[in-house]
């Protein structure tokens, strides 16, 4: 299964936006976006969901904030959730300013620890 292409889009759409200076990667059956050459946001098909999931690295402390919402999973696809990072559902980046929002914690994790 490959990843969705339109959310790849989508996800460039709003780097330009924010005038982030990235590069994308396929990794993991994925791809991720790269920012200060770190790992920043990424899409993951995830096979127990079943559907295309949005990473984001948004640190310890957003994790602790936004685990708690439905539309947020652990990143866990080790089999051990990774510190500071999360997947969010389709239903959690559906509208644009979701997808934003999103970006937006992960782009200020990635400013703060650059």
């Amino acid at each position: 299964m490959a990843y969705d292409e339109y959310l790849g889009e989508r996800i460039r759409q709003v780097m330009k936006t924010k005038k982030a200076n990235f590069f994308k990667k396929k990794m993991m059956g994925g791809l991720v976006f790269m920012v200060n050459n770190k790992m920043c946001c990424g899409i993951h098909i995830d096979k127990k969901y079943g559907d295309s999931l949005l990473m984001a690295k948004i640190g310890e402390e957003a994790y602790i904030e936004e685990i708690s919402k439905e539309v947020c999973l652990p990143m866990d696809f080790t089999g051990r959730p990774m510190r500071g990072y999360i997947y969010i559902t389709p239903k959690g980046f559906d509208m644009e300013q979701d997808l934003e929002y999103w970006i937006q914690r992960a782009l200020n994790f990635n400013k703060e620890n650059s």
